[in-house]
């Protein structure tokens, strides 16, 4: 160095650079020293480790600004001794924290990753340190009793602590472990068997990129070694499919739409993120490394400039974009120091003030901003046109930069546009596990468009949006979802009134998105066929499938034929009435199913009993046959024949409890969950005495109880009942049993009374959830319910467990059989769109009124008023 150059450095940093005329002052050993700069990484024995390495790095500061201003040292010298320095620091800093936390242990088990430029040795003059701690707990040191997770973020956070707090020295370098696999939910140091297993299952493409600079930089390097080799095949794929291709051109899209910003060449022009900038640079190296790496391991280099050096000598980019790249990028690096120098702020863009740009270009030796500007200006340009070659064709996708993806949403017609560009801009960034892979962002990128648009059709856009975005964060992944949609557009469209109107079934299919599977097949709009012919396809082809085989396959089914019926009402192609009956025609044939299986399978074990015969009764809605997409199944387990007398089989059994038993099978075979889900929720406890009784009572037991001590409610439940499994000679019997029970003479005055107190106990303990619960309010189905029960039980006539043929038979008004039906196309609509009874949005109501016949929500309210006071006037004639 000559004492010219060095005195003019000197004079610049006195005069432009606040932070580097302190440093002087401080240590003017250094800035007065010979002109040959050497750089030590020991540090002073009698200090404290932060104090000294703080001390250290300032010095180390001075020297290498001091140097890089007076044009000796190269931006590749400057860039490694900081690098290095970084590294000896982290070092040291992890010895010290290890040192602090479990004194006397040797520093082993814990290595620092470096990421970004300090992994390619390129780091900034004022750069941040953006490594990855591992650590193994085998080795990692621990106090007795403490656990190795819990020793390693207490280390970790020592380093953060050593490393970035500042006193009257300043600091060391400021720490991010930001990079690290899901920080918002992963300890600061990750044990190394968590980390691999991450990067070979989890990782997204943007940490692909991120791994070609990475390096074992301090600690125990062994071990950061064996991290890398674990992860490389991540890293470096040797083939590369269609996807992988869509993957990396992704990668530069969102670095290109999430920078730029529609920055423009200028004072305030962000040398980092801006349009033909350093990033662009990087990744224009790094995307090829990324394709062609995984087959050619000598372009693995970490460095910008000696990657494209590779790239071109290998014929992959052309020398001439090569050489321009690796100018530019060499003199952004420089001035980008220059801008560091002036306060030692991790500042990339030019001050916007003309006066800050002037003091920018001074302390490189310039006399003018405007001299500045034109020497970045052309490679800015360049830079850009390079880059934007390598982006190729986006065809229709949707924009990645925000504002520019907002206008997109706007147009679409999208409201909040603000606020879905931020959850669009997440599921592209992987935030969800089911959109993590690359295969999902592939899938998402193809389809997204056209769900865009299917969304802003919808009827409520911003509600169907909601509801995809819960229901893409629920599922396990979404690439089957997003094929489906892609390959058959025509779903689309469906799926936005699905998620518009019908948050039940929008669960459903964040439980199970191949739901919409079925869809495909137009006959899924049909409706429900019988219930011999559903009950047939329901069973296993497959004659020598176990028992859990055979019940997941009516899992299966029967989630696919009740979706399907719920889709029928949102698109309108079916009376809700309809719908509610093939409800209860699919669960009938699922009874009958499950109890053939289970009854199969028990009989294999414990044998038959000779003469007996499992009978199901089923009551309430389900015995009505009219269940909305909500409801639950009233079963009573009845066997026929004698209770005494056992089984037959190997493990024999008593009859009384040979039938519990069956019947616990069979209950749990229709309600407990599993991989397939579970099929209804099924409720005993209009069983003989109740919850406290057996599960499964003989047919002449049933009979005696009903006789001789049941309540007036058991008979009123009883008119709905209606056998759903069981041999006709059994049906005959069970049917013949109930007709007796319900015909026999009975006080009328104790009817009314107690029919009344029942009521009135319901009004109490559970009352209308709104003035949409038209099943518990006043006029509303269960005063309905209660004065057709009276009526049968009276009258000793019209015993048929549907509704609307008891009202018919019992020759009630007209208005009262179209209010049950108005009312119960309600119920089952709102079941399906508004289960928490809270008016929906306008657009479902419109849907609902549509599916009950009416012209508006308006209309329908207003007849549904008319349908209660009618309804409420049959009930008080009842009763009177």
């Amino acid at each position: 160095m000559t004492s010219g150059a060095l005195l003019d450095a000197r004079e610049r940093a006195e005069r432009h650079a606040p932070y580097l005329r302190g440093l002087m002052r401080r240590f003017p050993d250094v800035a007065t020293g010979a002109d040959t700069i050497a750089f030590s990484h020991e540090l002073e024995a009698d200090l404290p480790v932060p104090t000294a390495l703080r001390r250290a790095k300032a010095r180390l500061a001075l020297s290498i600004a001091l140097g890089d201003l007076a044009g000796t040292l190269t931006l590749e010298q400057v860039t490694a001794e900081l690098s290095s320095f970084a590294d000896f620091a982290l070092d040291a800093a992890i010895r010290d924290a290890i040192e602090a936390i479990v004194p006397g242990a040797e520093p082993r088990g814990l290595a620092a990753i470096a990421l970004g430029k300090q992994g390619s040795n390129e780091l900034n003059y004022s750069s941040d340190l953006d490594p990855i701690l591992i650590f193994d707990p085998a080795t990692l040191p621990c106090r007795p009793r403490d656990e190795p997770v819990e020793t390693a973020v207490r280390i970790a956070r020592k380093l953060v602590e050593i490393m970035q707090n500042r006193d009257g020295d300043g600091y060391v370098f400021r720490i991010d472990l930001r990079l690290r696999p899901s920080p918002e939910a992963t300890p600061l140091a990750l044990p190394i068997g968590a980390a691999i297993s991450y990067y070979e299952s989890q990782a997204l493409p943007w940490e692909r990129a991120a791994f070609i600079r990475a390096r074992a930089c301090a600690g125990d390097i062994a071990l950061g070694e064996k991290f890398l080799g674990a992860v490389r095949p991540f890293v470096w794929r040797r083939g590369l499919d269609f996807g992988a291709i869509r993957e990396i051109r992704g990668i530069s899209r969102r670095i290109r739409d999430h920078y730029a910003q529609g920055q423009t060449f200028g004072p305030g022009f962000d040398l980092k993120r801006g349009r033909g900038g350093i990033r662009e640079c990087e990744f224009f190296a790094q995307i090829h490394q990324l394709i062609h790496g995984g087959r050619n391991s000598a372009l693995r280099i970490p460095a910008t400039v000696p990657a494209l050096d590779a790239l071109a000598q290998a014929g992959l980019i052309p020398q001439g974009e090569a050489a321009a790249l690796a100018m530019a990028y060499r003199l952004y690096r420089t001035i980008e120091h220059r801008l560091q120098m002036v306060d030692d702020q991790q500042t990339h863009s030019l001050p916007r003030d003309l006066d800050a740009l002037t003091n920018v270009a001074a302390l490189h030796g310039f006399t003018s901003a405007d001299e500045l500007l034109t020497l970045l200006a052309p490679h800015v340009d360049r830079v850009g046109h390079i880059y934007d070659a390598l982006d190729g064709e986006a065809g229709d996708a949707l924009p990645r930069e925000p504002k520019s993806l907002e206008m997109a949403l706007t147009s679409a017609g999208l409201g909040d546009a603000v606020d879905i560009a931020r959850r669009i801009t997440g599921w592209r960034g992987g935030a969800m596990r089911s959109l993590r892979s690359p295969a999902a962002q592939a899938a998402l990128e193809t389809v997204l468009p056209a769900l865009i648009a299917a969304l802003s059709a919808a009827t409520d856009p911003r509600t169907a949006f909601n509801r995809l975005d819960s229901l893409i964060e629920r599922l396990p992944s979404a690439i089957n979802l997003f094929h489906l949609l892609d390959a058959q557009p025509a779903l689309l469209r469906l799926l936005a009134d699905i998620l518009s109107h019908a948050p039940t079934l929008a669960g459903d299919l964040s439980r199970r998105a191949d739901l919409i599977d079925g869809l495909i097949d137009t006959s899924a709009l049909d409706p429900a066929a019988s219930v011999s012919t559903i009950a047939a396809r329901l069973m296993h082809p497959d004659m020598t499938a176990d028992l859990e085989s055979r019940l997941d396959r009516v899992r299966h089914l029967v989630g696919e034929m009740r979706f399907a019926l719920g889709v029928q009402i949102v698109a309108g192609v079916s009376d809700p009435l309809d719908v509610a009956a093939g409800y209860a025609r699919v669960a009938e044939a699922a009874v009958r199913t499950v109890a053939n299986a289970t009854t199969a399978a028990f009989e294999a074990l414990h044998g038959k009993v000779a003469g007996r015969e499992l009978v199901i009764l089923a009551l309430g809605r389900m015995g009505g046959a009219e269940l909305t997409h909500a409801s639950d199944l009233d079963l009573i387990y009845i066997f026929t024949g004698s209770h005494l007398g056992e089984s037959e089989g190997a493990k024999p059994l008593g009859t009384v409890l040979y039938f519990n038993r069956l019947a616990q099978r069979v209950s749990a075979g229709l309600s407990v969950p599993t991989s397939g889900g579970a099929l209804y929720d099924v409720d005993t406890r209009l069983r003989p005495s109740g919850a406290k009784g057996p599960l499964s009572v003989s047919l002449e037991g049933f009979t005696r109880y009903q006789r001789e001590e049941a309540w007036t409610w058991e008979h009123m439940a009883l008119t709905r009942a209606r056998v759903v499994h069981g041999s006709q000679t059994a049906r005959t019997q069970v049917d013949a049993a109930i007709t007796a029970i319900l015909t026999q003479p009975r006080d009328d005055a104790k009817l009314l009374a107690d029919a009344l107190k029942m009521r009135s106990d319901i009004a109490a303990h559970k009352p209308p959830k709104s003035n949409l619960d038209v099943k518990l309010s006043t006029g509303g189905l269960v005063d309905l319910e209660f004065a057709v029960h009276v009526s049968q039980l009276r009258l000793k006539r019209g015993f048929t467990p549907n509704l609307t043929d008891a009202i018919e038979a019992l020759e009630m008004p007209a208005a009262v059989l179209a209010g049950h039906k108005l009312l119960t196309r309600f119920l089952v609509c709102m079941r399906l769109m508004a289960p928490d009874l809270i008016t929906p949005s306008e657009g479902t109501c419109a849907v609902i009124a549509r599916a009950c016949g009416m012209e508006n929500w308006a209309v329908l309210l207003a007849q549904m008023d008319v349908a209660r006071q009618e309804i409420e006037c049959v009930w008080q004639r009842a009763t009177a």
